[in-house]
């Protein structure tokens, strides 16, 4: 929150002066009236009250009043919106007790549930309080499915699932791109989202559409271009967890696709399935008929296959420089990869694998 320097409290000094003078004047007025005096006051008396009367509510208020802080709110602007709420009196008595407070440049914005007719000192303390803030806090992991997604929001904001399930019926008002054919899979940006509680799941859904957009179009993705890069993200976001192996597992998907081999993901096979085991399946799961089985379809599957963040982005639209054509995680634990060039070598790396799945059963 951008405030006033401190030369409004001294603005304010300089108006309680000019009505101590502007009383003294009316009082002089009355005193010349003499035994008119009543009937002067009858017509004085509310000029007096106006000139005398403070520009800000006593106490803490009473009753309850939601009030939205949006991101780049000036003090003047929170002041002006609280007022118009009738939480604190004036602006002026806002803006000089916030600049008493040093803290009040630190207002987040936000939903904060305040009272009516505060004084402008207790309005500033309870901005200040999280305890008034009424904001959900969501957070999404890297490399959730869409569905994981939808539990977290009925979770954790007052968006429901069957406000969910609506907003998605209108792909539309999301924003998503043509690329995406309608399917948020894959376009829900993994991120921090501050959720207020009039918040509908079209403008939710759509922040976390718009985020994706943004980062695409920070990477120089074409149009064209964004259903191949969200794909091979969302591969490199479920197979790897540094940004340098990612860099390498979108690699690995180039030189295979250029050689015309299937990728052979058991990720893909995983999200076909339903599983939540991404690495590794059974013969049956890798014989399904499904176009996310890259074991038995050529090609990128059928779409997304998790939600991808900033990281996993940047490495389809920018893979490693390498010749390899296999990997495989040989540490469920740490996340360490193995990537190989030959079949002889991926299959020494599949035997690490194997040894680490006998070693640490309650792992898989």
């Amino acid at each position: 929150m951008d405030l006033p320097d401190t030369r409004s409290a001294g603005a304010r000094q300089r108006r309680r002066v000019r009505r101590r003078r502007a009383l003294v004047a009316l009082v002089a007025a009355l005193a010349v009236v003499g035994g008119g005096t009543w009937a002067a006051w009858g017509t004085l008396g509310p000029v007096v009250a106006r000139v005398t009367e403070s520009d800000d509510w006593d106490g803490a208020g009473t009753g309850s009043v939601d009030v939205k802080v949006s991101a780049g709110d000036t003090g003047r602007a929170i002041a002006r919106t609280l007022v118009e709420a009738g939480v604190v009196k004036t602006q002026s008595a806002f803006v000089s007790a916030a600049a008493a407070q040093p803290g009040a440049a630190g207002i987040q914005p936000g939903t904060y549930r305040l009272k009516e007719r505060m004084s402008a000192a207790a309005a500033v303390a309870l901005l200040l309080d999280p305890a008034a803030k009424v904001t959900s806090r969501l957070t999404v992991p890297e490399g959730l499915r869409a569905e994981q997604v939808f539990a977290l929001i009925e979770q954790n904001t007052p968006i429901t699932g069957e406000q969910v399930r609506a907003a998605l019926a209108d792909p539309a008002a999301l924003g998503l791109p043509a690329a995406a054919g309608g399917n948020v899979e894959g376009y829900l940006f993994p991120a921090t989202y501050d959720v207020d509680p009039d918040e509908t799941a079209v403008e939710l859904l759509g922040a976390m559409v718009a985020q994706t957009g943004k980062v695409l179009d920070s990477l120089g993705v074409a149009p064209e271009q964004v259903r191949d890069v969200v794909v091979k993200a969302s591969i490199a976001q479920k197979e790897a967890r540094s940004a340098e192996d990612m860099a390498k597992v979108t690699r690995v998907l180039e030189n295979r696709l250029a050689d015309g081999m299937n990728l052979q993901l058991d990720s893909t096979v995983s999200y076909a399935v339903g599983s939540s085991n991404v690495v590794t399946t059974t013969a049956e799961q890798r014989a399904t008929d499904s176009p996310w089985n890259t074991y038995r379809n050529p090609g990128l599957p059928a779409g997304p296959i998790s939600n991808p963040g900033e990281d996993a982005l940047r490495a389809a639209v920018s893979p490693a420089e390498g010749p390899w054509l296999f990997f495989v995680t040989v540490d469920l634990a740490t996340g360490e990869t193995r990537f190989a060039t030959t079949a002889a070598e991926h299959q020494a790396n599949v035997l690490l694998f194997q040894r680490y799945l006998r070693e640490h059963p309650e792992g898989q």
